[in-house]
Parts: C-alpha cells; sequence; structure tokens
C-alpha cells in the first residue's frame, strides 16, 4: 500500500459512542416536560439516541412549539446533563491513541456544539476539534474538510455520514443500533466497543506502515 498521509485523521461521534448521554439527557427531558407541562417519555426517548434533538421532540410537541421546546432543552441541558454523564469505556483511550500515534481526533455529532464541548471538558477527554449540528450523511462536511480518513459511530446514520466522506467506517454497537443493524448499513468494521479501539488502530496503521 502507499505510504499513509500524515496526520492520519479520525472522527468520532459523541453520544453513545464517546459519552453515555443517556442519565444526562433523561434528566433534562424530565425537567423540560416538568417546565412545560408536556409529557415526555425520557425512558423511551433515551433508548433512541442519534437523530437531531428536533426528530425527538415531534414525538411530543406539535409541530408549531418544537423549535421552542429544542432551545429551551439546549438552556437547561448543561445544568442537567453535563454533571451524570460518564465517558464510554475506552473514549479516553481511544483518542489518546489517535494523538499518541501523531494523528488528530476530530468529534463530529448531532448535538449542539457548546453542550457537545461541555460534556467533553467535564470528562477531560480533549480532542483537536468539536463540530457539531451535522447528522447522517451531513457529517461529510466535517470529516472531508478535516480529511478524516476514519470515522467510529454507534449508529447506522454515523455509518451514512463515514460513506458519503470516504471514510472507513468504524462501528461499535453501544447505542440504539446492533452490530447487524450496522454491518447491514455498510459498517466496515464493528468493534465490540472502545476497548477494542486501540488493537484495532495499531493493526490498522501496521497495514501502512
Amino acid at each position: 500500500m502507499a505510504p499513509m498521509a500524515l496526520p492520519l485523521t479520525v472522527g468520532f461521534d459523541l453520544d453513545m459512542t464517546l459519552i453515555d448521554s443517556r442519565p444526562g439527557i433523561r434528566a433534562a427531558y424530565r425537567a423540560l416536560s416538568a417546565e412545560t407541562g408536556v409529557r415526555i417519555d425520557a425512558d423511551l426517548a433515551v433508548t433512541r439516541l442519534g437523530p437531531p434533538l428536533e426528530q425527538e421532540l415531534a414525538h411530543w410537541f406539535p409541530a408549531d412549539r418544537i423549535r421552542e421546546a429544542a432551545d429551551r432543552y439546549r438552556e437547561i441541558y448543561p445544568e442537567y446533563a453535563i454533571g451524570p454523564t460518564p465517558a464510554m469505556p475506552g473514549a479516553r483511550e481511544a483518542i489518546q491513541a489517535v494523538r499518541a500515534a501523531g494523528g488528530r481526533a476530530v468529534v463530529v455529532t448531532a448535538k449542539h456544539e457548546p453542550n457537545a464541548k461541555l460534556h467533553l471538558a467535564h470528562l477531560g477527554i480533549e480532542p483537536d476539534a468539536v463540530i457539531g449540528w451535522l447528522w447522517a450523511e451531513a457529517k461529510a462536511e466535517a470529516l472531508r474538510e478535516h480529511g478524516a480518513r476514519v470515522y467510529v459511530g454507534d449508529h447506522v446514520g454515523d455509518v451514512r455520514g463515514a460513506r458519503a466522506a470516504g471514510a472507513l467506517a468504524v462501528s461499535v454497537p453501544t447505542g440504539p443500533c446492533g452490530a447487524d443493524e450496522l454491518r447491514a448499513a455498510g459498517a466496515d468494521v464493528v468493534l465490540a466497543d472502545l476497548t477494542a479501539f486501540s488493537a484495532w488502530w495499531d493493526a490498522y496503521r501496521a497495514d501502512f506502515a
């Protein structure tokens, strides 16, 4: 194979890839429900994380209230969601493995970018860049801009984003999509979780040595 261009850039999704945002998002939805008086089944909502917030709110709010509800959710999110949210197993090590090899790690997420940055700062995870507000194929914009050869995510939307960018789609079935569903969507690699990333990464880079 041709020598690998350096620095090699790896993109990572955020929710259910690098962070287990279910506890925090559940708390934020419950707070929004209490404030607005609109029933939200927070336990159900956190089983389908990945798509933009507005898609979930459409299950609970009439169309003419979705934007207002989304704005308010994002306002209260830091108070309720940052503290309870842990890193996924292997997340810090995955970012560190990329950077230790001289690569760049970028986070590309559908989440409101300021809140994504708050999560990472709170957990001491330090990527080279964070790009928010992008979902599925739209993630390819940032992946191409940063020259990402690999994109790691937990959702079929992440697979679609990787493929649209011409990047290797590496998937972890730690979110709402199972391994078979991710493979069927076109994932090139499926790891059990991010604790398996470093070994895979070493082998991937060795192919280009």
